[in-house]
Order: C-alpha cells, then sequence, then structure tokens
C-alpha cells in the first residue's frame, strides 16, 4: 500500500504525517484535533501540553461511545435480521 506524506498543523506546529489514507483525510483529522485543542485551551486557560492531553481524553472518549453504539447497532441488526428470516420462513410455510 502506498503512503503519503502530508504535513499537517496542530496547536500551531507542523507535524509530518506519513499515511496510507488521502491526504484530505490526514488534513480532516489534524483540523479536528487542532480544533479540540483550541477549544479546551480557550475553555480552561491550561498550557499546551495539558490542552492536548485533555483533547485526547475527550476524543477517546468519543471514540469508545461510538465504538460502544456501534456494537449495540450491530447486536440490535442481528436480532431484527433473525426475526426478518423468522418472518420469511414462517410466511414460506404457509405458502
Amino acid at each position: 500500500m502506498t503512503k503519503t506524506r502530508t504535513t499537517v498543523r496542530i496547536a500551531g506546529r507542523d507535524y509530518p504525517i506519513s499515511s496510507s489514507d488521502t491526504e484530505a483525510y490526514v488534513q480532516r483529522v489534524a483540523r479536528y484535533v487542532d480544533r479540540k485543542i483550541t477549544e479546551l485551551s480557550l475553555a480552561t486557560r491550561l498550557n499546551a501540553l495539558d490542552s492536548a492531553t485533555l483533547a485526547a481524553m475527550t476524543i477517546a472518549d468519543e471514540l469508545a461511545k461510538s465504538q460502544e453504539e456501534l456494537t449495540r447497532l450491530r447486536v440490535q441488526l442481528e436480532r431484527e435480521r433473525g426475526e426478518l428470516q423468522a418472518l420469511r420462513a414462517e410466511k414460506e410455510g404457509r405458502a
């Protein structure tokens, strides 16, 4: 897989990133991280390191909650798929 080298700006610093994702995707992720750090820095008046740490915790929390929701939706989908298959089988049994 081809890796692309992209430079992103986060919290006022440039970081070279090597990724197999597109440059647009890497830039979008970097903007998200930068925005989180900036929001927390302005809201809390923390220094850059503490703002970055708090941003990492916030993003990790968002990720964990998203993964839990994805798991819940997959379980729901499987349950509904099973119900649909049962209804199909029941309908075929009557035909």
